[in-house]
C-alpha cells in the first residue's frame, strides 16, 4: 500500500497563498483609499460651507449688532446659518448661543473646524473698517460621517467581491497546477509497478509537460533496458547450457561404451570443463562494471579460437582454416566480448555447417574485420528476426546469433551476414586501436 507522505496539498498552498496576496493587495489599497475619501467628503462639505457662508455674509450689514438682519433662505447645502458678533455671541440666525470658532476678535480671516458635533465654517463679515462679526454655517458632522461610512461599506462589499472571484480563480490555478503533478504521480506508480508504456497527458504548463516527457523517456529506456536484460540472459543460459550438455553426453557416452577410453573421455571433459569456466567469467566481466580492457590482440584471440575448435571439428571429419594478416593492429573491442562472439560463430558453423570452416581476418580503413565461413547450404529464416530473437526456436536453438549481436553492438562494434546462402559468410567489425567505436552500425546475423 502506497503511503501518502505528510505536508500542505499543493491545491491549498496555491489557494492560501493567492487569497493571502490578495488580502495583503486590498489592505494595502483600501486603507489610504479609505483614508483619502474621509478627507474627500470633509473636504466637498467645507467647500459648500464656505460658500453658504461667504453668500450669507455678503448680505449681512457691516452694522451690526444694530439693525435688522436678513439671511438668505435657501441654500444647496441646507447647513445651520447663524450671524455672531466678534465676541462669538449669537446675533442672528441659527447655532449656539456662543461659538468659540466665530470669537476672531480683529482677524477676518475663513476657518473650519468640528464644533459641539457640528462641521462649522465661519467667513468674516466684510466691512472697509474692521472685522465687525462673522458668519457660521454648520452641518452635522454626523452628515459627513454617514457619506464616508456609506462609501467605506462599498468599498467592502467590493472587497469582498474581489475577494470572492479571487477565490475561485485561485481554486481552477490550484486544480490546474496540482492536476499534473497528482497525474505524474500516477504515472510514477504506474512505472514503479512494472507499466513501461506509461503516457501522462499534455497540460500546456512547460515544466510539468517536460517532467511528463522525461517520464516517458524514462519508462521507455527502462523497459528497453529491462527488455535487453531479460534478452541477454536467455541467451547467456543458452550459451552456458551447450558446453554443459556437450561435457555431460560425453561423460555419458564413455560411461555406457565398456571399451570407452576414460582417461581421454576426463581429459575432454576438463578441457570442455575449462572452456565453460572461462564462458562464465568472461560473461560475468561483460554485465559486472570495471575497469577498461585493454585493447584486444586479435591475432592471439583467433589462435586460441582455432585451438579450442580446431579438435571439435576434427572429430566430425572437418577442417578449420586460420588466415590472418600480419601486424594486425589492436582492437578496441573487450577481450571477453570477441571470444564469445567468436565462440558463437564457430559453436553455429560447427552445428549447421558443413565442410571446412575458415576464419580470416584483416585490418582496413580503420577497422578490424574477422569473417567466419564455411560451405554448408547457407541461412534458413530473415535475418531481422534473427537479430532480433524472434526466429528463435522453442527447443532453444537461435539464441547464440542474437547475443552475439548484442555484444557485438554493446562494445561498439557490428556483427552482419555478408553471404547468407550458399557457403554463408558472417562478418564482425569492430574499430582498430585509437579509432573511435560505434561508427558502424549493427548489421544482420541469420540461423541455419
Amino acid at each position: 500500500m502506497n503511503s501518502v507522505p505528510g505536508g500542505i496539498p499543493l491545491r491549498r498552498r496555491v489557494l492560501i497563498s493567492i487569497l493571502a496576496v490578495t488580502a495583503v493587495a486590498m489592505i494595502l489599497f483600501a486603507l489610504p483609499l479609505g483614508v483619502a475619501v474621509q478627507r474627500l467628503y470633509r473636504t466637498e462639505m467645507v467647500t459648500a460651507l464656505q460658500r453658504d457662508a461667504a453668500r450669507a455674509a455678503a448680505v449681512v450689514p457691516d452694522t451690526i449688532p444694530g439693525g435688522p438682519i436678513s439671511l438668505p433662505r435657501q441654500s444647496l447645502s441646507q447647513p445651520v446659518i447663524g450671524v455672531y458678533d466678534t465676541t462669538g455671541r449669537l446675533v442672528a440666525g441659527s447655532g449656539p448661543r456662543h461659538s468659540a470658532l466665530a470669537a476672531s476678535g480683529p482677524r477676518a480671516q475663513v476657518r473650519d473646524a468640528i464644533e459641539g458635533g457640528d462641521l462649522a465654517v465661519i467667513a468674516p463679515i466684510p466691512s472697509d473698517q474692521k472685522a465687525v462679526g462673522a458668519v457660521r454655517a454648520a452641518v452635522p458632522y454626523s452628515a459627513v460621517t454617514d457619506h464616508v461610512h456609506q462609501a467605506w461599506a462599498i468599498m467592502a462589499l467590493l472587497a469582498l467581491i474581489a475577494t470572492g472571484l479571487a477565490a475561485v480563480l485561485a481554486r481552477r490555478q490550484s486544480v490546474r497546477l496540482a492536476a499534473p503533478l497528482e497525474r505524474l504521480t500516477r504515472a510514477a506508480r504506474a512505472l514503479g509497478d512494472g507499466d513501461f508504456t506509461v503516457r501522462a497527458e499534455r497540460t500546456g504548463l512547460r515544466e510539468a509537460d517536460s517532467a511528463s516527457q522525461a517520464l516517458e523517456e524514462t519508462a521507455a529506456q527502462l523497459g528497453n533496458l529491462l527488455g535487453r536484460e531479460r534478452a541477454f540472459s536467455s541467451d547467456v543460459s543458452h550459451q552456458l547450457r551447450t558446453p554443459l550438455t556437450a561435457l555431460m553426453v560425453g561423460l555419458e557416452n564413455a560411461l555406457d561404451r565398456p571399451d570407452a577410453d576414460l582417461p581421454a573421455a576426463i581429459r575432454d571433459a576438463l578441457s570442455r570443463g575449462d572452456h565453460l569456466r572461462t564462458t562464465i567469467d568472461d560473461l560475468i566481466s561483460l554485465i559486472r562494471p570495471g575497469p577498461a580492457d585493454s585493447p584486444a590482440d586479435i591475432a592471439v584471440l583467433a589462435d586460441d579460437v582455432r585451438a579450442r575448435w580446431e579438435t571439435p571439428l576434427a572429430t566430425r571429419g572437418r577442417r578449420l582454416v586460420l588466415v590472418a594478416q600480419p601486424d594486425l593492429p589492436r582492437c578496441t573491442a573487450p577481450p571477453a566480448a570477441m571470444r564469445q562472439i567468436l565462440d558463437v560463430l564457430m559453436g553455429n558453423a560447427l552445428w549447421h555447417g558443413e565442410g571446412t570452416v575458415a576464419i580470416a581476418v584483416r585490418a582496413g580503413d580503420g577497422d578490424i574485420v574477422i569473417e567466419v565461413s564455411d560451405e554448408g547450404p547457407g541461412l534458413a529464416g530473415e535475418p531481422a528476426e534473427i537479430l532480433a530473437g524472434s526466429a528463435a526456436q522453442a527447443d532453444g536453438h537461435g539464441r547464440g546469433l542474437p547475443l552475439a549481436c548484442s555484444l557485438a553492438a554493446a562494445a561498439g562494434g557490428s556483427l552482419a551476414v555478408r553471404r547468407a546462402a550458399p557457403q554463408p559468410v558472417f562478418s564482425v567489425l569492430f574499430p582498430a586501436a585509437g579509432e573511435r567505436p560505434g561508427r558502424h552500425p549493427a548489421g544482420s546475423a541469420s540461423k541455419r
